[in-house]
């Protein structure tokens, strides 16, 4: 299959099925993860794969902790999928995902941010290849910042100058795959 195939064929998907993925699938997303583009191809990124769904659900209750929904207002996600902006009652931001990828950045480097969601991007590409479901999370930073996400920091031996910026979870989808939403027009110019 084309990549760009691949890429229209990649969906964010909040609803799972206890189905866990396999240990060589995690290996090849991690992998792709891995190979990311990086600034300055200081490979700083720090990724660290969970295939616990005690443990996910534990760190997904962690992620919505303090989560301030009144920035919110007017914002919508999908009726098919809805996210923790739409449904007030979601209260794990993992939505039940059995495997999770955590991935860190080196704190006071400037492209740590850009560095980690190219990885998100290329292991959810992976995944989607692997008939795999994603979806990119954020809030990696506030997840860990209560004293149980301390210890988790320190028993996965994380480095102490490394924050969590994001989260890619994965699983099975439970139901329908959800429909491409049109592209808005006017987002694409070419000047010559």
């Amino acid at each position: 299959m084309e990549l760009i195939e691949i890429i229209k064929r990649r969906h964010s998907v909040r609803k799972y099925t206890d189905r866990q993925i396999s240990r060589i699938n995690m290996e090849k997303i991690l992998e792709a993860g891995a190979y990311a583009p990086n600034a300055g191809g200081g490979q700083r990124s720090m990724l660290v794969g969970i295939r616990n769904r005690e443990l996910t659900t534990k760190i997904g209750i962690m992620n919505m902790r303090g989560f301030d929904r009144s920035g919110l207002i007017g914002s919508y996600v999908s009726d098919e999928q809805p996210s923790v902006i739409d449904d007030p009652s979601i209260k794990n931001g993992f939505y039940g995902a059995p495997s999770v990828i955590v991935i860190f950045g080196q704190n006071n480097f400037m492209f740590k941010t850009a560095d980690a969601f190219c990885c998100a991007e290329n292991m959810v590409l992976q995944a989607t290849e692997a008939g795999i479901s994603s979806c990119i999370i954020s809030r990696g930073e506030e997840t860990f910042s209560g004293d149980d996400g301390k210890a988790l920091l320190r028993e996965w031996n994380v480095p102490e100058n490394y924050s969590a910026i994001c989260f890619v979870i994965l699983g099975y989808i439970s139901g329908e795959q959800p429909q491409t939403k049109p592209r808005k027009q006017d987002r694409i110019k070419i000047i010559e």
